[in-house]
């Protein structure tokens, strides 16, 4: 599962660089949810980072978006920018949600892991943020194990 998208840092940042890999979609910058998830993420990174591992976020939201939201809560990583939706779509994370009635295509909060070769090796779909960094930490901690 190869990919590449404009970063937080204004780079173009691509996934077979950075591998392992784990990567979250999440719906959108400043939101309660997602912040909680990124600064769960950002909190254990110097783990997964001890493992091998890179962490990536990747929304809908545009590069200065993910500026604001990384300088505003002092991520490590880098969020990526997918305004098209190429890569939701090769993740097959925009489903159909409801909110107040209405209905609209929204991203699927899921996290996926890449080996060291690109493939996806596991995948949480419909996640639930609390304690969901956990969670994908100590699948990674036992894979090395």
């Amino acid at each position: 599962m190869e990919f590449s998208l404009p970063s937080s840092s204004g780079e173009m940042w691509a996934s077979a660089e950075h591998l392992p890999l784990v990567v979250y979609f999440y719906p959108k910058d400043n939101t309660a949810g997602c912040t909680t998830e990124g600064l769960d993420f950002n909190r254990l990174l110097p783990e997964f980072q001890a493992l091998g591992y890179t962490v990536v976020g990747i929304s809908r939201d545009g590069v200065k978006s993910h500026q604001n939201f990384c300088t505003k809560q002092g991520f490590q990583f880098e969020l990526l920018s997918d305004v098209d939706e190429t890569v939701c779509r090769q993740f097959d994370v925009l489903k159909l949600k409801k909110m107040y009635g209405k209905e609209y295509i929204g991203v699927e909060r899921s996290t996926f892991v890449l080996n060291e070769v690109g493939e996806m090796v596991h995948e949480w779909r419909k996640v639930k943020v609390a304690n969901h960094a956990q969670e994908v930490l100590d699948y990674v901690k036992n894979q090395a194990a």
